[in-house]
């Protein structure tokens, strides 16, 4: 299979086990958590690995059962789409475009909790994007 082929058939045997087993976490705002993120369409970002997973960082709890979650890249990136931070010694990069809401079960391991001025920066960034009309839109190419 080519890098840029997807397997969707895979995913939906591993997204069928997760829902059917149910299993709730406990998440709060400013956890890192590895979540399975799926395969995804076109410019959404996918999960790696054999659990379609990647860390994410827990924006807003709604409930025990869902939240919005930021998913992260150790890959750098600038803009306003994009927050970078240090995270167990390394950067980490919130892509906050690409935040959704996510169920709980979607959850597996806890890695570890933002700092308050992080996941502030975090959390700010994020709401000014969606509210300030002159933020400019990215200007890299799709997949960048």
């Amino acid at each position: 299979m080519e890098n840029n082929e997807k397997n969707y058939q895979k995913w939906m045997k591993i997204k069928s086990s997760i829902h059917n087993k149910n299993i709730i976490r406990s998440v709060k705002e400013g956890d890192i958590w590895w979540a399975a993120i799926g395969e995804n369409v076109g410019v959404e970002i996918d999960g790696k690995s054999e659990k379609y997973s990647r860390p994410v960082v827990v924006l807003k709890k709604h409930s025990k059962l869902c939240f919005t979650g930021v998913p992260l890249t150790s890959k750098p990136h600038k803009g306003t789409w994009y927050v970078s931070f240090d995270f167990q010694n390394k950067t980490e990069t919130a892509i906050l475009i690409q935040a959704k809401l996510m169920s709980s079960t979607r959850v597996y391991e806890r890695m570890g909790k933002l700092s308050k001025r992080d996941y502030e920066l975090i959390r700010t960034n994020y709401i000014k994007l969606f509210q300030d009309k002159n933020v400019p839109r990215h200007k890299a190419g799709v997949g960048e």
